[in-house]
């Protein structure tokens, strides 16, 4: 990176950070009016009050029996760390997705019930629209006898954004579950269901701080039944992936001074609403469920060029298995 773009986004962050500071507003039950002044400002809020039903029905229970046999696709890791990096046997950094198994809901719960650290790690993280697609039919979801408690779209954000989600997610892991650093281009309605969870924050300004990389791709993959997993890098011809170079953005050694991580905690019946382009590392404590609706950030005006422009251009982007540079760049 250039000494001027440095010094310009350097700029930027402290500029940022000096007129919002760290401050997360809540709002309770918003009106379209009041989500849509969110949205403008694009900062993250806190929404209380927004209660589909399976904020009042989902014990394991009712899951176990809406469910029955029915067949669900889980993550599956050594460690918690999906779409991660990670440092293979041969000292080399990957792009690690998870391996993918086929489970019912109960062995699920019953997996996430504590146990030795050692084992593997089973999380729910389908991120394609599990529950509901834009593009998809309903009816093949994995989840079709829990939809109905789970509502097509938030209404208050469907109106301030005139549009419908793109995707609707449901998430279930518990404390071994980690995401990585990461961003997304949508605007995201995040509800806990049950449990805790705790993400820490950074604003677009603050992405140089989190040092993007270019890694090579693998999975994970159990190359028998009832064997280990074993992190296989895929065929030369998979495109690198681009994706932060820092592992726990909770320890201050890893990002540079400038960075202001912002920590909030979600737990049942609370939302968060995390605007596009924001990064954010996730935790959780105990066995977590939660809901998310992916709304389509609008690209025309000025809000997806300055996205751009603070993540700068790929061509410009380090190896990760090259020289890893000062934190500051």
């Amino acid at each position: 990176m250039s000494t001027n773009r440095l010094d310009t986004l350097r700029k930027l962050a402290l500029e940022y950070q000096e007129l919002n500071g760290s401050y997360i507003e809540t709002l309770h039950q918003p009106s379209p009016i009041e989500f849509l002044r969110q949205i403008r400002i694009a900062r993250p809020t806190l929404i209380k009050g927004f209660c589909p039903p399976a904020l009042r029905k989902w014990d394991d229970e009712y899951l176990i029996e809406r469910m029955g046999e029915n067949p669900i696709s889980v993550a599956v890791t050594p460690t918690g760390h999906a779409d991660a990096i990670t440092i293979s046997e041969d000292g080399r950094k990957y792009f690690v997705e998870p391996q993918i198994e086929v489970i019912t809901m109960k062995d699920l719960l019953n997996r996430l019930a504590p146990r030795d650290d050692s084992a593997e790690v089973y999380y729910l993280q389908s991120q394609n629209g599990n529950l509901y697609a834009s593009q998809g039919n309903d009816s093949l979801s994995e989840f079709q006898t829990l939809l109905e408690d789970v509502p097509k779209e938030v209404p208050w954000a469907s109106e301030a954004l005139g549009l419908s989600p793109d995707a609707v997610n449901l998430w279930v892991g518990n404390d071994r579950s980690i995401t990585s650093v990461h961003s997304d281009p949508y605007e995201n309605i995040y509800t806990v269901v049950r449990g805790t969870k705790h993400f820490t924050l950074f604003p677009p300004t603050e992405g140089w701080c989190l040092q993007e990389r270019m890694y090579p791709h693998a999975k994970y993959i159990r190359k028998r039944a009832a064997t280990s997993l074993v992190l296989t890098p895929s065929a030369s011809s998979t495109p690198s992936v681009r994706w932060s170079s820092v592992q726990n953005p909770m320890d201050p050694t890893e990002l540079p001074l400038e960075a202001k991580p912002i920590d909030i905690t979600l737990r049942a019946g609370e939302t968060l609403y995390l605007p596009a382009g924001w990064w954010h590392y996730v935790r959780q404590t105990g066995v977590t469920i939660a809901l998310n609706w992916w709304y389509d950030m609008e690209a025309r005006g000025m809000g997806w060029v300055w996205l751009n422009f603070l993540r700068g251009e790929s061509d410009g982007v380090p190896d990760g298995n090259g020289d890893e540079g000062s934190l500051s760049c």
